[in-house]
C-alpha cells in the first residue's frame, strides 16, 4: 500500500470519526462534540479533495476548523440562548435565595455559618445568635448573605 492510498483512506476516516463524534453528542448530549465532528468532517473532505495532504496538516486542518467551530458556536450561544424552564437547575447557591436557615455557628463579626439541608455553608450578614432563623438574601464568593428573618418580612 503506497502514500497515496493512506492519504486517500485518510479522509474518509475522518468522515468516519465526523460521524462517530456526531452518533456520540446525540448519546450523551454535552454541546461540545459536535464543533469537533465539524472540524472532522470539514478535514475529512479537505483531504479527500486534496490528495497530497500530509498528516501534519490534516492535523493542524482539524486543530484549526475546531477552534473556528468553538468560536461560531460560542456566539451562537450567546446570541441565541437557550431557553429554560428552571434557568437555575445548574446553580445551587442561586437557587438557595429566599430560603430560611437555622444559625449553626454564631454570626459574629459579620461571619458565621448556617445549616442547609444536610450540611453548613459560610454565612455573613448582622450578628444573629446560635439557633436563629434567617433569610438568605443573596451569595458572594461561595458564602451566604443573610438577614434575620423577622427583618425580611
Amino acid at each position: 500500500m503506497n502514500l497515496g492510498t493512506l492519504v486517500g483512506e485518510a479522509g474518509w476516516l475522518w468522515l468516519i470519526l465526523a460521524v462517530g463524534l456526531g452518533i456520540a453528542e446525540l448519546l450523551a448530549p454535552g454541546v461540545f462534540l459536535i464543533f469537533l465532528a465539524i472540524a472532522a468532517a470539514i478535514t475529512g473532505v479537505a483531504t479527500l479533495v486534496l490528495a497530497d495532504l500530509s498528516p501534519v496538516a490534516q492535523l493542524v486542518s482539524f486543530g484549526v476548523w475546531t477552534a473556528v467551530a468553538v468560536l461560531i458556536g460560542r456566539r451562537w450561544y450567546r446570541d441565541y440562548p437557550v431557553e429554560s424552564a428552571d434557568p437555575l437547575l445548574n446553580d445551587r447557591a442561586a437557587r438557595l435565595i429566599g430560603d430560611i436557615v437555622v444559625v449553626t455557628d454564631a454570626i459574629e463579626n459579620g461571619a458565621g455559618r448556617v445549616r442547609v439541608g444536610d450540611g453548613t455553608w459560610p454565612a455573613h450578614g448582622p450578628d444573629v445568635p446560635v439557633g436563629a432563623h434567617v433569610r438568605i438574601t443573596g451569595i458572594d464568593s461561595g458564602a451566604l448573605l443573610i438577614e434575620p428573618e423577622a427583618a425580611s418580612r
